[in-house]
């Protein structure tokens, strides 16, 4: 028979005292215990020793609770702001190509080329201008003139003045700004401008102009913006200039060495103006013009939220997002409803024009106005830029781009418009928040004229100031046979004379498009069938 394995489970607690003790006097049994006994001690004894060990090579840092490091506020906070800014700068940058397709949609087919390669290089040198000097003239302390020091970005310290954001953070999204003030400066100067005259001009714009000029607005001790406080000039008025974004920082800058530039160049060749019994020569390509006007509305929620240089400032962000919209889109409405009591047509070119001069005039007071007040502002923009062109078209000036009414003109009334429509609620952006104490209020709100004197003086300033050095610099270029492009060249084309190539080699748009150089290369046309003797086609026949 088997014995029952159970039977052991069954003993009483004294039987099993009782054969531990009978087991206990076999000898035999007694030195199978103690080994068993000892390999347990030996196991429990290594389990132990190897916990001690595990400790001591990955548990070394656990500090008591009493130890335990501090987190402080701005290792989350700057590097939250330090990306917010990066992710603006990547927004602002992609507005070249808004410029590019703007540019070469409103200019003719055969200067179409040459469109592309200056908006690409001017892009490349402002990028090794403003790491080389630009940057430093416009950012760095100085004598609230100019600043002098980071030439090259050398000895700048982690993060840039108070913000706390990363000093190259800050460094590319001002590069961007930068490269858009130079974009503006082309668009007016397209069609007969030779390229090495607008890489020379490109130069003292990015190097030069740009930042000394925007140094007084936006630099550290810049004159007017400390305008107005004990110490610095016009202390009287008790208020300094304001330019949040840059209506007239970027926009009024670029525009107006773009005026400059059209006065200095004259009109392109055949360009006949509407006082003379003529027009503006059509652009090439609306589709492309358009698109890349949008693209520069989509690239503003980088130029005007992100001069915050603060996520934490949440509500600011959403109001600076919400009146770029508003200003913009009122704009586009009134250009289009203004152009069509003009023309009696539906225009698609004003209409684009339109809410890029709502987004340049909501620029500056972007952070200080009510949602209302950007509707108003934007609206009243709407119109002026179509009055800009007019004005343009009256004086003889040829933009093709409308570079002048739309930065220039506009960077003006935006810059004014803050005196108007500040509503006395908001004050400053910080990086941990706003700080209201001190808001801005203006003329419709009861806030008298002080902060709109502010804005007339400081947009006064720059705007003089760079027209009369945009001047001089065209002037010299000019004089140096390098600035327009002579007559033959030309009526050549261009794309062909400077780059060798045309934008459509393989058809022409039009014979007002069509370049002189490209007469020959043109393949004769071909007799069309006509509809009467046209073959049906197999799979559609009767």
């Amino acid at each position: 028979m088997f014995s029952n394995p159970r039977r052991a489970s069954r003993l009483s607690l004294s039987e099993k005292f009782s054969r531990l003790r009978v087991r206990l006097r076999d000898a035999e049994w007694r030195r199978y215990g103690g080994t068993l006994l000892l390999g347990k001690l030996v196991g429990v004894g290594l389990v132990l020793l190897i916990m001690a060990v595990a400790t001591g090579l990955f548990f070394t840092h656990v500090y008591a609770q009493g130890t335990a490091p501090e987190i402080k506020g701005s290792d989350v906070v700057n590097p939250l702001n330090t990306v917010w800014t990066l992710v603006a700068a990547f927004l602002v940058f992609g507005m070249q190509v808004g410029f590019t397709m703007l540019e070469a949609g409103f200019c003719r087919s055969r200067e179409t080329v040459n469109v592309l390669v200056e908006c690409v290089v001017d892009t490349c040198l402002c990028g090794i201008l403003f790491y080389a000097i630009g940057f430093a003239f416009m950012f760095a302390h100085g004598n609230g003139f100019i600043g002098y020091h980071w030439f090259f970005l050398q000895g700048a310290p982690a993060t840039y003045e108070s913000t706390g954001v990363a000093f190259l953070a800050v460094w590319i999204f001002q590069f961007a700004f930068a490269d858009t003030c130079s974009t503006i400066t082309s668009g007016a100067m397209i069609g007969r401008t030779g390229f090495v005259g607008d890489l020379l001009y490109s130069f003292c714009v990015t190097g030069f102009i740009y930042p000394i000029i925007g140094h007084w607005a936006w630099g550290p001790d810049g004159w007017l913006a400390l305008m107005g406080s004990e110490g610095h000039f016009f202390p009287a008025l008790g208020m300094g200039f304001h330019d949040f974004a840059g209506s007239t920082v970027v926009h009024t800058i670029g525009g107006f060495i773009a005026l400059a530039g059209a006065i200095v160049l004259g009109p392109r060749l055949g360009r006949k103006f509407t006082r003379d019994g003529g027009g503006p020569m059509l652009p090439h390509d609306l589709t492309i013009a358009v698109s890349g006007g949008l693209i520069l509305w989509f690239g503003w929620y980088g130029f005007n939220p992100g001069s915050t240089l603060s996520a934490m400032d949440l509500e600011g962000i959403g109001r600076v997002a919400a009146n770029t919209t508003l200003a913009a889109c009122a704009a586009g409405l009134t250009s289009i409803i203004y152009g069509y009591f003009k023309m009696k047509k539906w225009d698609a070119s004003y209409t684009t024009n339109g809410f890029l001069a709502g987004l340049v005039a909501i620029t500056c007071p972007c952070y200080w106005v009510s949602p209302t007040g950007a509707v108003l502002l934007g609206g009243i923009a709407g119109v002026i830029v179509i009055m800009g062109v007019d004005l343009l078209e009256y004086l003889r000036i040829d933009d093709p781009i409308g570079a002048v009414p739309v930065h220039g003109i506009c960077g003006i009334w935006g810059t004014l418009s803050l005196g108007l429509f500040a509503s006395g609620q908001f004050g400053a952006t910080g990086p941990l928040g706003p700080d209201n104490s001190a808001p801005l209020r203006g003329l419709f709100y009861g806030g008298g004229t002080q902060v709109l004197k502010a804005q007339f003086i400081g947009s006064a300033c720059i705007t003089l100031a760079t027209f009369g050095v945009a001047m001089v610099v065209m002037l010299i270029v000019n004089a140096m046979g390098m600035l327009r492009l002579p007559a033959e060249m030309e009526s050549y084309g261009m794309d062909l004379h400077e780059h060798g190539i045309s934008a459509y080699p393989e058809y022409v748009i039009s014979a007002l498009g069509a370049p002189s150089g490209m007469s020959q290369q043109l393949p004769a046309p071909q007799p069309m069938a006509s509809m009467a003797t046209a073959k049906p086609l197999p799979h559609i026949a009767s």
